[in-house]
């Protein structure tokens, strides 16, 4: 895909989801998961203090330092200087105990593949938009993003001839310009995962890396951003506030392939999180191999008459059969049923479990911008209601480490639309 333009196929983005039918409950869910004990404690979010230490994390062969250095207050310029530690990040949230009978947050975490400020400005309009609304958003920063067409033969994929990739590559005014966004979404508190590097799907694709090969591209995404200094010859540019060792804990694959292989190679690199699954209807999540798993999740499509996954790739799939410019007479209709499917998701655990609603999408075009459209529409109505917190998933991933097992289990025990007398589950 040519940064800035709308993608000339499906090929990059997650296969349609199978169309589901509807069922009239979750009663046969909530059994199947009753497994759970009673609950000791929950946690809500508060902000912390600045002056914290920032927890570390090695990346590859680096050791992982149980504490990072307390913050001296002078900014730290790191290798060839495109990036620097600048002390914790700020805004972040953490966890505290909920009060007995209080409701756990309804979080919701907006997430974006292929973070890229392209011609489009969608970057910033989405970084504006979660400032506007006290949101944070995870924004899965794509490697080459950030690596010049003319340096292309650095990047060794698995399994393809050397610098080659199926997305383009950014022009030299794209990566100027997402250095920016990236700076000022740190610096307002967003969260910068990983999208990998050359999104490959498919035959050859991530799905038939090997464990080495998947911590290749891991390695070759970290060397990309932490020297695009020398990669671009950039001098007029000052250093990114943020440690990307230290604050990478995340991503989500391609097309949500090779996730099996992918985690096997994420020991040792600090990581809390992976976002590269399917899940099934709206459950509290659970760990794969020690990492939190974020799936994309089962939303009601057509009022109801089937479950899709919660990404506009999706929608776009099951709307206009794949084809990235449908039928214009149809995009108010189409925008129209995005927008419901995202609200009856939110409101299923909103007035129900409280599991968390995930939302991923792409930085496009598509069907006339409709999926776009549904997001802006959304964030208003979903992020200023009582009792919600829009917030990254990093964030969501500390507040999960500190629920007792018990806790989560019994929130695991709930249908997504069961709302319980909380009193009787916080205690």
């Amino acid at each position: 895909m040519k940064p800035g333009t709308k993608a000339p196929s499906g090929r990059r983005h997650r296969a349609r989801a199978p169309r589901r039918a509807a069922r009239p409950g979750f009663l046969t869910l909530a059994v199947f998961l009753a497994v759970a004990s009673l609950v000791t404690g929950y946690l809500v979010l508060t902000r912390t203090d600045d002056t914290a230490p920032a927890a570390s994390s090695g990346k590859g062969n680096s050791a992982k330092s149980s504490k990072d250095p307390v913050w001296d207050g002078k900014t730290r310029v790191l290798g060839d200087g495109s990036t620097s530690y600048t002390g914790p990040q700020k805004g972040e949230l953490k966890a505290v105990p909920l009060k007995p009978g209080e409701k756990p947050p309804q979080f919701v975490v907006f997430s974006w593949d292929g973070a890229l400020q392209g011609d489009d400005k969608l970057f910033s309009h989405y970084r504006e938009m979660a400032k506007e609304y006290n949101a944070h958003m995870t924004f899965f920063l794509t490697g080459i993003y950030l690596l010049p067409k003319s340096k292309r033969d650095l990047y060794h994929p698995p399994l393809h001839p050397v610098g080659s990739a199926a997305i383009d590559f950014p022009t030299d005014q794209h990566i100027r310009d997402t250095l920016e966004q990236l700076r000022e979404a740190y610096d307002q508190g967003n969260e910068i995962g990983t999208h990998f590097n050359g999104h490959f799907c498919g035959a050859k694709g991530g799905g038939d890396w090997s464990v080495e090969q998947w911590k290749s591209e891991i390695d070759q995404f970290f060397s990309f951003v932490e020297n695009w200094k020398t990669n671009t010859g950039y001098k007029d540019i000052a250093p990114l506030p943020f440690d990307f060792k230290k604050e990478v804990v995340g991503g989500r694959a391609p097309c949500l392939e090779g996730q099996a292989n992918l985690l096997k190679a994420l020991k040792g690199y600090g990581w809390t999180y992976d976002a590269s699954s399917a899940g099934d209807f709206q459950i509290w999540p659970t760990k794969k191999n020690g990492l939190w798993d974020f799936p994309l999740e089962l939303l009601p499509y057509e009022g109801g008459k089937y479950q899709g996954l919660s990404m506009d790739f999706n929608f776009l799939y099951n709307q206009s059969d794949g084809e990235t410019q449908g039928d214009a007479a149809k995009f108010a209709a189409w925008e129209q049923e995005t927008v419901d499917s995202y609200m009856a998701g939110f409101n299923r655990v909103y007035y129900g479990s409280r599991a968390p609603l995930f939302i991923g999408n792409h930085f496009e075009n598509w069907n006339g911008s409709i999926y776009m459209k549904a997001i802006d529409q959304i964030v208003p109505k979903i992020c200023t209601k009582k009792g919600v917190k829009c917030v990254s998933f990093k964030e969501l991933a500390a507040w999960m480490d500190v629920q007792t097992p018990q806790t989560l289990e019994r929130l695991r025990s709930l249908d997504p639309g069961q709302s319980p007398d909380w009193s009787t589950v916080v205690k």
